[in-house]
């Protein structure tokens, strides 16, 4: 995904459990934005952020998105 969708993108998304900010995360096999409160990344998929609770991916299953 390009800088400028993401930056828009952060600019407007929030968590959907705690309306917290997110951070752009990409790793080998996931790209997303994670909430470092709920410890959540949301998928990107075909370069649309998944922005459903029951679409997160909790963050100890894809240990490089803590950070």
């Amino acid at each position: 995904m390009d800088e400028e969708r993401i930056k828009v993108y952060l600019e407007f998304l929030a968590c959907p459990k705690c309306k917290g900010d997110l951070v752009y995360h990409k790793a080998e096999k996931t790209e997303g934005f994670v909430c470092q409160k709920c410890s959540l990344l949301y998928p990107i998929v075909d370069d649309i952020p998944e922005m459903l609770i029951e679409s997160a991916i909790p963050c100890k299953d894809e240990p490089s998105a803590k950070g």
